[in-house]
C-alpha cells in the first residue's frame, strides 16, 4: 500500500544545500535587546516503490544589545532512501558586530559546513571587515561589507587536494518595505580567491515576505550560486526556489 505523510513546520530563507551562506537573512530587524530568532523542524516519509525519509531543522539565534549583535545560524539536513543516506548537509555559522558608528559596523564570523550532494566533506572559514549602511531611509537600506577570510576545504571527488586560501568576500544587501506588510531583501555576494581571481564564486538570494499575522510571514525564496572552480561532476551554476512559512519570536 503506498502512503505519504508529510509535515512541514517552516520553509527556511535559505537551505542547507547552498554553499555560501547568505549572514543577511540572519539578521532579524528589531528594536528592542535580548535574545530572538527562530526554530524550525520538517520531515516527510513515503512508500512506493522504494521507502524515503528526510528531515531538516533549522535554528536562528540573535542576541542584541546596545552596540553588539551576536547571530548563531544552524542547519542540518538528511535525506534517506532504503536506507542508505544519499544526501546530507550542514551548516554552522556564527558572527559577531560592533557597530562604533551609526552607519559603520565591524564584524567577525566563522562557519563550519558539509555537503554531500556538492562533494563537500568539510569547508571551514574564518573571517573579518567593515560593513557600511548606505542609507537612512526607513522604507528602503542598502548595505556594503567587505571582507577578508581564511577558507579551508576539503572535497571529496578524488581528483582536488586539500585547499587552504585567503579569500575576498563582499556584499551589497538591500531590503524594500513597499507596504507595511511587504518587503523585498535582496543580497548578492562575490568572492573571489586572492591569490587567483580568476577562481571565484558569486551569488544571489532574493526573498519576497508577506506579513500575515503577528510572528508569521508567508515567504518565497530564489537562491543562485556559481562557483567557478566546483568539484569533479559539480554543475558550476546552481539555484533553488521555495515557499513556506516563517515563524519568529523576540
Amino acid at each position: 500500500m503506498k502512503y505519504l505523510i508529510a509535515l512541514f513546520f517552516i520553509c527556511f530563507s535559505f537551505t542547507a544545500k547552498s554553499q555560501i551562506l547568505n549572514a543577511e537573512s540572519l539578521r532579524k530587524v528589531t528594536d528592542t535587546s535580548g535574545f530572538s530568532g527562530s526554530v524550525s523542524l520538517g520531515f516527510s516519509l513515503k512508500r512506493d516503490v522504494n521507502d524515503y525519509f528526510a528531515f531538516s531543522s533549522s535554528t536562528h539565534l540573535q542576541y542584541k544589545m546596545n552596540k553588539h549583535l551576536v547571530l548563531l545560524k544552524n542547519d542540518i539536513e538528511l535525506k534517506n532512501i532504503e536506507g542508505n543516506k544519499f544526501e546530507n548537509a550542514g551548516i554552522t555559522h556564527l558572527r559577531y558586530n560592533y557597530r562604533f558608528h551609526p552607519r559603520i559596523a565591524w564584524e567577525v564570523f566563522g562557519q563550519a559546513q558539509y555537503n554531500k550532494v556538492s562533494k563537500i566533506d568539510f569547508r571551514g572559514l574564518v573571517g573579518t571587515g567593515p560593513r557600511f549602511k548606505l542609507t537612512t531611509s526607513e522604507n528602503y537600506k542598502f548595505y556594503l561589507g567587505t571582507h577578508i577570510m581564511y577558507e579551508q576545504e576539503e572535497l571529496s571527488d578524488g581528483v582536488t587536494p586539500l585547499q587552504r586560501d585567503f579569500r575576498s568576500t563582499s556584499y551589497l544587501s538591500f531590503s524594500l518595505y513597499p507596504t507595511e506588510t511587504i518587503s523585498l531583501v535582496s543580497t548578492t555576494y562575490y568572492q573571489p580567491k586572492l591569490k587567483d581571481f580568476g577562481d571565484y564564486r558569486v551569488s544571489n538570494q532574493s526573498s519576497l515576505l508577506i506579513d500575515l499575522f503577528k510572528n508569521f510571514d508567508f515567504k518565497t525564496t530564489y537562491t543562485f550560486i556559481y562557483d567557478e572552480t566546483p568539484a569533479l561532476g559539480i554543475p558550476n551554476s546552481q539555484y533553488n526556489l521555495e515557499s513556506g512559512f516563517v515563524y519568529s519570536f523576540d
